[in-house]
C-alpha cells in the first residue's frame, strides 16, 4: 500500500528534530555532521541566529501579500543582488527549476522581440541538471529522468560538456542561447573549465546569442566568490540562483542584463509566492552574512583545507576513491566502490553527504562550517575508508 507521503524519494531512516551550525540531531540524541546541507541549500547552517531573527521578525509583521503590490523586502534584495553582480534586474520565484524555466522564457522572448522569432533553441550540456519540470527535464536530457513522461519538450540541443568545438558545431539559424552550469552538481561535481566559460562568452558575443548560467547549486558563495563564474573573469547575460539564496527557505531568482530582462513585461511571466516578504527577509539575511568583510575569503580558505585533506585520502585509499573534483565547498569524491556503500560507511561515522552522478559522493557543507569541523569530517572519511578498503581487498581475494 502506498504511504500517505508519496514515495518519490528513497529516504534514509533518519529524522532530525534540531540543528545547530553544521550539526543535526535526532530525537534519540544522535548527532551528525552535516556535509549535505540540505543539498547545498543551508548556506548558513542550522539555527543561524541572524537568519532566525530575520525570519521570525518578518513573520510577526507580514508573510505574504502577492506581487500585486510593492514588496519593499524584494526591492531591497533586488537592489543588493544587482549591485553585487553583472545584472540590471532580478525576477524572484520559488525554486531552481522555476528560475531556469524563467531563463528559457527570457531567452526566447528576447529573440522574438528583436525580430528573430525563429531563434528559440537552447544549447545545453551532457551531464547537466536543470530541474524536474517537463521543460527542464528536457533541458537536462538525462534519459533516466525523462523515462515515462512522454515526448520531450522541443527546443534543447545537447553537446559534450567542456567541448567548445561541439558548441560551435551545434549553432544554427534557430539557436537562441546557451545554458550551462558553472559547476555540474547532480552530474558528478564537474566544473566547467575557466577557459571554456570564456570561450562561451566570446561565442555568444560573436553569434548574438544569450549566455545563460545555472548557478542554482554553485552560486551564493559556495566557491569562495559570490558567483562561481567570477573565477573566469566573465559574466553571463542571465543567471539563475536558488538553494543557498535564502539559507533553506524556498526561493529562486533569475538575474539578467537589461537587454534581456526588459522583454518580460507585465503579463508575460509571473508567480504567486515568488519574492514574498518572508522569503526576501531570509535572503537579505543570508546576503548580510555572505557580504560581510572577510566571509568569502574564509570560505575559500576552508575549501583549500578540504581540497588538500580529501585529496590526500585519494592517494591513501586508492581502492576506495578514484579522484577528487569540484571547487570551493562543493567537492566530490569519485568512488571505485559503489557510492551508496561509501555513503553508508560515512553515515555510520556520523557524516551526512549527498550522492551525485558518475559514482561521486558530494561534500557540500554549510558555508559557516569551521576549520575544526572540516578536519573532523576528513577524519570520518578516513575512518570509513579504513573499514571499506580491507573489505574490498578481501572480496577481491575471495
Amino acid at each position: 500500500m502506498i504511504p500517505p507521503l508519496m514515495p518519490t524519494y528513497n529516504r534514509a531512516d533518519l529524522a532530525f528534530v534540531r540543528g545547530e551550525g553544521a550539526w543535526l540531531f535526532t530525537a534519540e540524541g544522535r548527532r551528525f555532521l552535516d556535509f549535505g546541507a540540505g543539498i547545498a541549500t543551508c548556506s548558513l547552517g542550522h539555527n543561524h541566529p541572524h537568519l532566525v531573527h530575520a525570519i521570525t521578525d518578518q513573520l510577526g509583521r507580514v508573510m505574504h501579500v502577492s506581487n500585486l503590490y510593492r514588496i519593499p523586502e524584494a526591492e531591497r534584495l533586488a537592489e543588493r543582488l544587482v549591485a553585487a553582480s553583472f545584472a540590471d534586474s532580478v525576477f524572484f520565484c520559488n525554486s531552481g527549476a522555476e528560475a531556469n524555466e524563467g531563463l528559457v522564457k527570457m531567452v526566447r522572448k528576447t529573440m522574438a522581440e528583436t525580430g528573430q522569432p525563429e531563434r528559440h533553441r537552447i544549447i545545453c550540456f551532457e551531464g547537466a541538471f536543470h530541474g524536474r519540470t517537463l521543460a527542464m527535464l528536457s533541458a537536462t536530457g538525462n534519459a533516466k529522468y525523462l523515462a515515462g513522461f512522454g515526448p520531450r519538450v522541443e527546443g534543447f540541443d545537447h553537446v559534450p560538456f567542456n567541448d567548445i568545438a561541439a558548441v560551435r558545431a551545434a549553432i544554427g539559424p534557430t539557436t537562441a542561447g546557451i545554458l550551462v552550469e558553472t559547476i555540474q552538481g547532480e552530474g558528478g561535481i564537474r566544473p566547467a573549465r575557466l577557459e571554456f566559460l570564456r570561450d562561451l562568452r566570446a561565442i555568444c558575443d560573436d553569434y548574438g546569442l544569450v549566455l545563460g548560467m545555472d548557478e542554482v547549486q554553485c552560486g551564493m558563495g559556495r566557491t569562495g566568490k559570490l558567483f562561481a563564474h567570477e573565477w573566469a573573469g566573465i559574466a553571463p547575460d542571465v543567471m539563475t540562483l536558488a538553494k543557498g539564496l535564502a539559507g533553506g527557505f524556498p526561493m529562486g531568482a533569475c538575474l539578467a542584463r537589461e537587454w534581456v530582462a526588459k522583454h518580460l513585461t507585465p503579463g508575460t511571466h509571473g508567480t504567486t509566492f515568488g519574492g514574498n516578504p518572508l522569503a526576501c527577509a531570509a535572503a537579505n539575511a543570508v546576503l548580510d552574512v555572505l557580504l560581510a568583510p572577510g566571509f568569502l575569503a574564509e570560505v575559500e580558505r576552508k575549501s583549500d583545507l578540504l581540497w588538500r585533506e580529501l585529496g590526500a585520502l585519494v592517494g591513501e585509499f586508492p581502492t576506495v576513491f578514484e579522484e577528487l573534483r569540484g571547487a570551493g565547498l562543493m567537492l566530490g569524491l569519485k568512488c571505485r566502490l559503489p557510492q551508496t556503500e561509501v555513503q553508508q560507511a560515512l553515515l555510520a561515522e556520523g557524516l551526512l553527504t549527498v550522492n551525485a552522478g558518475e559514482n561521486v559522493v558530494r561534500f557540500v557543507p554549510p558555508l559557516i562550517v569551521s576549520e575544526a569541523e572540516c578536519q573532523q569530517a576528513v577524519a570520518m572519511v578516513r575512518a570509513a575508508a579504513k573499514r571499506l578498503a580491507p573489505a574490498h581487498q578481501l572480496a577481491n581475494a575471495s
